[in-house]
C-alpha cells in the first residue's frame, strides 16, 4: 500500500497524489492530509474508482486509507 503525505498540498494536488499513488499499486493508499476540501475530493474520486474509504481524524489531519472491496 503507497503511503502519500499531501499536507499542505492545494487541490487538486491531493487527487492528483492520490490518483498516482493506485496507479503504482492498485490495492490500495494511505493518504494524509490536512484540509476538508481534499478529504471530500479525494473520498469523491476513490469511491468512483471502486475504492472503499476510512477516515481517521488525528488533530488537523485527516488519514484517508483506500482499499479495494
Amino acid at each position: 500500500m503507497k503511503k502519500v503525505d499531501a499536507r499542505g498540498c492545494a487541490c487538486p494536488e491531493p487527487v492528483v497524489l492520490t490518483r498516482n499513488a493506485i496507479k503504482e499499486d492498485p490495492s490500495g493508499a494511505e493518504v494524509t492530509v490536512d484540509n476538508a476540501c481534499a478529504v471530500e475530493n479525494i473520498s469523491r474520486f476513490a469511491r468512483n474508482a471502486g475504492y472503499q474509504v476510512a477516515a481517521i481524524k488525528n488533530g488537523s489531519e485527516v488519514t484517508l486509507t483506500l482499499t479495494k472491496p
